[in-house]
């Protein structure tokens, strides 16, 4: 739609009528006929004739107001005259209302989109200066300033690029969401001679009047150099037009480019036009904007001062020199250089020194250690982009921001420019969360707003690519001379990998190699599992792996017996999230791994014949001992992996071990009704050559009733829970010689569950008991001095 001026013309303008609807010799006086009134004014239509558009408004007092507007054609354009009101290209009250209040989710991004639209004035400029260097005939520098002042609450961002002309600021900030860029673009792209360049930032068209987000008003002043004049497009917020005139001021003009100032809001002025504020999100967001950016700050330096010093009657002055001088702090205002750190990324690897690659890392990131390795690389074909990822020298000291998958760490930039930080998972799954590091591309499939990355296939790719290019550069630390590299990386985020595990089934082939854990044979140093691999057996089938709560727990458990024995190694997995990773990868190397702590444990060198042998000597016992122990059990058998322990309790092939069972009951929010259903069950083993077994399957021959041999069961019974890893509920029955009420010898007792592999009771002090005093029962606080 073309623009359309609106003027007031004169006492046609706006007549009034008494009472238009009842008089009808007015309306004939007026020569309009009755049916085109009512269906055109008086429907608050209106129509065209001549050229003029005619609109009727009532009033309140009842009376009706007509107003005359000059229309213009379509495809007309409009005479330009200076000072002249000017209506958007747009339902733009709308528009913009959208751009301020839904478009940007951060105020601060004004300053971002204002700055790259400068950037890409410089750009053009610097091109067409190639084929026409009197554009350049000034000698001005190529730069931008950024001027805040926090008296009047304003803000002046100045380049010296290409400016516009007055047909230029019609075009581009006239229209509503049409960029100058973009159509810079198309008109290389049509010249085949010139090509395309993919160095411009803004191609949306909205940048601009994301200035609106904090500004009731917005000026900007252009001088291009294609024009003699200079011109100011001015604009105030909600509103609907605009206006341009030349610039008269001789103190205003300009040399060449543009001159943009925003009039803050009263509730952003002290935000946004504090200079350390502006200083800040320009080093946030245009770090590395190809040309210089300078800001306006406040400074301070140090300046020798004479110090006055009274004089006394009759005393003559001293000469200059003489004069004692003080230091004192002056402070001054000057531009600073904002954008000091160069983008290395854009840089070719093999220029670029390590020293320059850690420094670049702390600057960014503001780290004080250096990382303990760093990938550079560029990626082509359906996607490219430039990165640079590290991995740090320690993890956060915040165990929050470890799993964190909004986490801060990656740095997304399109053309230079700083678009986000705050991704959900989209660039790096949450077990790589750690990885910190900048991704530059000039084809993202970004938003218009540019904050928000759009889920496609492209990003996807991205993932991908980012993925493996970590995984590299972990296996390349692990792969190093310097042992101590891997140690330390494993320190700190080595249950990361093993989240990894769990949640990544695709890269399971990239986690194996970079796990570690202890074993039998490598109780001092951690080892991997391509380690455990070389050392197997040729006959060994399987990874074997016992989960316990610490590395002495597992040394000492009796699973264990028969494999050291044996001399297979097995791995110990002693911190929560092993034994759930380790279930997870399933298989390495084709190699399966296999629980020794559940039933039908097989090694691959059973004496069959023994077995059978054993199995029928000691099938009575075993039918005896689950008699005794009832529901305890699901059955009892002869074990294959016990050697000097009589017995052994072990988990069945497809509920939770006892380790698992263990960290199930400690959740907070567990599920008590799933412990039930996921309990594995019971199996007691027990070892054929143990000299206690033999005695007991003696006495269940010759007298089965022996009450010592049934107290016998239950004390084994009790034992092979514990050194087993389950839980244990132990009744206490402690006796004391207190006297209660006249009766002695009262009885304690108390419920109690000990640690996994060995009895723990604490001193008890005022402890909350229940005594039982002859056949009375009574509640009371009880001390326990000395059990």
């Amino acid at each position: 739609m073309a623009p359309v001026a609106s003027r007031t013309l004169g006492a046609a303008a706006s007549l009034k009528f008494p009472s238009l609807t009842s008089n009808f010799s007015t309306r004939r006086a007026l020569g309009f006929q009755s049916s085109f009134l009512s269906q055109s004014l008086l429907s608050g239509k209106g129509f065209t004739t001549a050229g003029l558009r005619w609109n009727l408004r009532r009033k309140r007092d009842g009376s009706l107001s007509v107003r005359c507007d000059a229309a213009v054609a379509e495809k007309e354009k409009p005479e330009v005259l200076d000072g002249e009101k000017y209506e958007y290209q747009a339902e733009v009250s709308r528009l913009l209302d959208l751009i301020v209040h839904s478009l940007y989710s951060h105020k601060e991004v004004f300053l971002r989109e204002l700055v790259s639209n400068a950037s890409d004035a410089l750009d053009k400029l610097r091109f067409l200066s190639v084929t026409d260097p009197s554009l350049l005939a000034d000698g001005s520098e190529l730069e931008i300033r950024i001027k805040p002042d926090p008296d009047n609450g304003t803000i002046t961002i100045t380049d010296t690029g290409i400016g516009m002309t007055k047909e230029e600021l019609i075009d581009c900030l006239g229209t509503i969401a049409q960029s100058g860029t973009s159509k810079f673009l198309k008109a290389l792209k049509d010249n085949k001679d010139l090509g395309a360049d993919n160095g411009l930032i803004g191609q949306f068209g909205v940048g601009f009047y994301s200035a609106f987000l904090v500004a009731e008003k917005v000026v900007v002043s252009t001088k291009s150099p294609k024009s003699d004049k200079q011109y100011v497009w001015e604009a105030v917020a909600d509103s609907s037009s605009y206006v341009i005139k030349e610039e008269t001021d001789s103190e205003n003009l300009l040399r060449r480019g543009t001159q943009i100032t925003l009039y803050l809001r009263e509730d952003d002025k002290f935000e946004f036009a504090d200079p350390s504020r502006i200083q800040n999100l320009v080093k946030n967001y245009s770090q590395f904007v190809a040309f210089p950016i300078y800001t306006w700050q406040e400074k301070s330096r140090t300046v020798e001062v004479e110090e006055e010093e009274e004089k006394k009657e009759g005393e003559e002055a001293k000469p200059e020199g003489e004069k004692k001088k003080k230091s004192v702090t002056e402070k001054y205002w000057d531009w600073e250089l904002a954008n000091e750190t160069k983008p290395i990324w854009m840089r070719n690897p093999k220029e670029v020194e390590k020293e320059e690659y850690n420094e670049f890392y702390k600057k960014t990131f503001n780290e004080f250690l250096d990382p303990l390795a760093h990938t550079h690389f560029t990626t082509e074909g359906e996607v490219e982009f430039r990165s640079i990822l590290y991995v740090p020298g320690m993890a956060p000291l915040n165990n929050e921001d470890i799993v964190n998958p909004k986490s801060k760490n990656i740095r997304l930039y399109v053309k230079r420019v700083f678009i986000s930080d705050d991704f959900d998972g989209e660039l790096f799954p949450r077990y790589l969360s750690f990885v910190k590091g900048v991704v530059d591309s000039n084809d993202l499939p970004l938003n218009v707003s540019r904050e928000i990355l759009q889920e496609s296939r492209i990003v996807r790719i991205m993932r991908k690519r980012l993925v493996r290019k970590t995984f590299d550069m972990i296996q390349e630390i692990s792969e190093s001379e310097n042992k101590e590299d891997y140690k330390k990386f494993w320190e700190n985020f080595g249950k990361l990998i093993k989240l990894g595990c769990i949640e990544d089934s695709g890269n399971h082939k990239r986690l194996g190699p970079l796990l570690r854990f202890y074993s039998s044979k490598s109780e001092e140093d951690l080892i991997s599992l391509d380690q455990y691999v070389e050392n197997m057996a040729e006959n060994q089938k399987a990874i074997y792996y016992l989960a316990s709560d610490s590395l002495k727990s597992a040394k000492s458990a009796p699973f264990l017996e028969k494999l050291v024995q044996k001399d297979i190694e097995v791995v110990y997995l002693v911190e929560p999230i092993d034994e759930v990773a380790i279930q997870n990868l399933q298989t390495y190397k084709e190699k399966k791994f296999v629980d020794i702590s559940k039933e039908d444990l097989e090694l691959g060198d059973e004496d069959e014949v023994k077995e059978r042998e054993n199995m029928q000597e000691y099938n009575l016992l075993c039918d005896w001992l689950k008699q005794q122990l009832g529901d305890k059990v699901a059955k009892v058998q002869v074990s294959k992996r016990l050697s000097s322990s009589p017995c052994v309790l072990v988990s069945g092939k497809f509920g939770w071990s006892a380790n698992m069972e263990r960290l199930m009951k400690a959740q907070t929010l567990g599920d008590t009704s799933s412990l039930e259903f996921m309990r594995g069950r019971r199996i007691l083993e027990i070892n054929p050559d143990h000299p206690i077994i033999k005695d007991l399957s003696a006495a269940c021959k010759h007298d089965p009733n022996n009450s010592e041999a049934k107290r016998a069961v239950d004390l084994l019974y009790d034992t092979a829970l514990i050194s087993s890893g389950f839980t244990v509920n132990v009744r206490l029955r402690l006796r004391s010689t207190h006297t209660q009420g006249g009766e002695k010898n009262p009885t304690v007792r108390r419920e109690q569950s000990p640690s996994s592999h060995k009895f723990c009771f604490p001193t008890l002090r005022d402890y909350q008991a229940e005594i039982f005093v002859a056949d009375k029962k009574k509640k009371g606080a009880v001390q326990f001095k000395d059990l």
